[in-house]
């Protein structure tokens, strides 16, 4: 995995990470303050997925000699 894509990923676990440490429970997952954790949680899980797609598609791209 190139460094670049590195970085980002370690970049959002960390997103990940903060977010569930804030989140607060007692009010419930999908209480109205915990929207913006949210929307954030879920961002950092789609740049995670989109890191994965084109870490692939970069190895697809290599060519075989």
């Amino acid at each position: 995995m190139q460094l670049f894509y590195k970085i980002f990923l370690i970049l959002f676990v960390i997103f990940i990470a903060i977010n569930l440490y804030v989140i607060e429970w007692n009010l419930g997952f999908l209480a109205e303050e915990n929207s913006v954790f949210l929307l954030s949680l879920s961002a950092a899980v789609v740049g995670i997925i989109v890191v994965f797609i084109l870490h692939t598609m970069s190895r697809l791209g290599i060519n075989k000699k």
